[in-house]
């Protein structure tokens, strides 16, 4: 069975987890968010696309959430000895990835290029790719101004409530090399269960992806990030109270207009009513087990 997954953010990446579990070599196929990404320190960070690997190539920290496991933090140390910014996370172990993509990307390498070579070599059978390899960054308009994802995610703390979320270059992107032939060929479409705004929102901005999945011939299901109206981690429950009115099903399933056949909700929403089909189950993903058994809810929910 192919499937394509959307996705971003750790709760992304931990159902990723889940997904390549339960399902066979080769056929998983997972469109990464760009939207996060910076340059910090002359390098260039891929948040998303790095947690996903990590994750998938059994490298992460899930105790805290992201970045490596057994991480040190010397460089970032010596960053803030000599005055530079320390305020985004780069550990040591984190470091030497962040070095490999930035000295290929100013060879001339591809995004989508660099990011096969490193899913290679973390040994997993699988296509992780990129929404796309041109210029898109997200931006979050809040009372205090605009700020770019990162400013406004890590370095203010997520603490701005969000009026509005603008994906600056979206209107030029094209799709990353493979994305329109994997979700034409796929089996299913998966959203993960994650931000509907800040990591779902920049993938479905690029417009040939967002019209390939709209004019799908298979089943498109959406796993809800919210248990009981809540966040388990992050600002996703306020950004839907704050954007779209609450933090219902309803709401959640709204976020994925055209996009979605059915819905994947917490026995902790239920009962409830939504514009798609919606499917109840234990959604909390307290370990890898966890993860194995609601994805594979979520694939026979794919028909």
């Amino acid at each position: 069975m192919k499937v394509v997954l959307l996705s971003g953010g750790v709760g992304g990446a931990r159902f990723a987890r889940g997904l390549y579990a339960a399902l066979g070599p080769d056929e998983l196929t997972i469109v990464g968010n760009v939207g996060d990404d910076l340059e910090i320190l002359g390098l260039s960070v891929s948040p998303d696309l790095d947690s996903i690997l990590y994750t998938l190539g059994g490298m992460s920290d899930d105790e805290r959430g992201w970045g490596r496991a057994d991480e040190t933090w010397n460089a970032l140390s010596a960053v803030a000895d000599w005055g530079g910014e320390d305020w985004f996370r780069i550990g040591d172990l984190d470091l030497g990835l962040h070095l490999v993509r930035t000295q290929a990307l100013r060879r001339g390498a591809r995004l989508s290029e660099v990011t096969a070579d490193v899913v290679a070599r973390a040994g997993l059978r699988l296509r992780l790719l990129p929404a796309t390899d041109d210029p898109l960054q997200t931006h979050v308009v809040a009372p205090a101004g605009t700020f770019a994802f990162q400013e406004w995610f890590v370095a203010r703390r997520h603490a701005d409530e969000v009026d509005e979320v603008v994906f600056e270059g979206a209107s030029e992107a094209r799709s990353a090399p493979g994305v329109l032939e994997s979700l034409s060929e796929a089996d299913a479409i998966i959203v993960a269960p994650s931000n509907p705004f800040v990591s779902i929102g920049p993938i479905v901005a690029v417009r040939e992806i967002r019209d390939a999945i709209a004019r799908r011939t298979v089943r498109s299901v959406a796993v809800s990030p919210l248990i009981g109206g809540e966040a388990v981690k992050g600002p996703a429950d306020r950004m839907l109270s704050r954007m779209a009115g609450g933090t219902s099903p309803a709401h959640v399933a709204a976020c994925y207009e055209g996009l979605i056949d059915a819905l994947v909700v917490d026995d902790a929403d239920a009962p409830a009513e939504a514009p798609v089909e919606l499917v109840v189950t234990d959604t909390l993903m307290r370990d890898a087990n966890a993860a194995r058994r609601l994805a594979q809810v979520v694939l026979e929910a794919c028909g």
